[in-house]
């Protein structure tokens, strides 16, 4: 059974850093998950320097199907699932394309999948990482509040499955939860 460390906090808080980091302390094979899509020639560049800057990792892309990947991996691999927020961002996108709609309700199932097939795989240790977006205003549109509700859902799916949970501020990682403590 793999363990989960879930990482949080807002944009440019140091989140995938950390989580790096960490990885890297841990002895195993490193993966690298990503959820980012290659919008654009500005975007593919940047995966393409975070890529050269992870020597020694292998990369995963896959925008969607991210409890599939889980089923892929080696015995004691050390992942980074970087992250949740365009995981759901890629489904609510993928929904609108195909005139389907997404709901509370199917993020909730698709983030369960998600933690089993996390929790179930040959991998050693997973860091995931996602961003909080509701400790800000309420979203003046439909859909950014139908965003900021189902990542909401599966942040706490996610972080209900971890057996560690980290808060980013400024660089600085503030522990949430640990197997090591109760936290009610």
């Amino acid at each position: 059974m793999a363990r989960i460390i879930y990482i949080s906090g807002g944009c440019r808080s140091g989140k995938s850093k950390f989580a790096i980091e960490q990885a890297s302390k841990e002895e195993g094979p490193k993966i690298f998950l990503a959820t980012c899509p290659r919008l654009d020639d500005e975007m593919s560049s940047r995966i393409e320097r975070h890529k050269k800057e992870r020597i020694g990792w292998e990369t995963i892309e896959e925008e969607t199907q991210v409890a599939h990947a889980f089923t892929q991996l080696r015995s004691r691999t050390v992942v980074v699932l970087d992250c949740l927020s365009l995981w759901i961002n890629n489904l609510m996108y993928r929904a609108e394309k195909n005139g389907e709609q997404i709901t509370q309700d199917s993020v909730q199932i698709l983030s369960t999948e998600l933690g089993n097939s996390m929790r179930n795989s040959d991998a050693k240790t997973i860091f995931v990482v996602t961003s909080e977006v509701g400790m800000g205003l309420v979203p003046e549109n439909k859909i950014g509040r139908l965003y900021r509700d189902i990542l909401g859902i599966c942040n706490q799916t996610l972080a209900n499955f971890s057996e560690e949970a980290y808060f980013l501020v400024s660089g600085i990682p503030i522990l949430l939860k640990s197997n090591r403590e109760k936290v009610s």
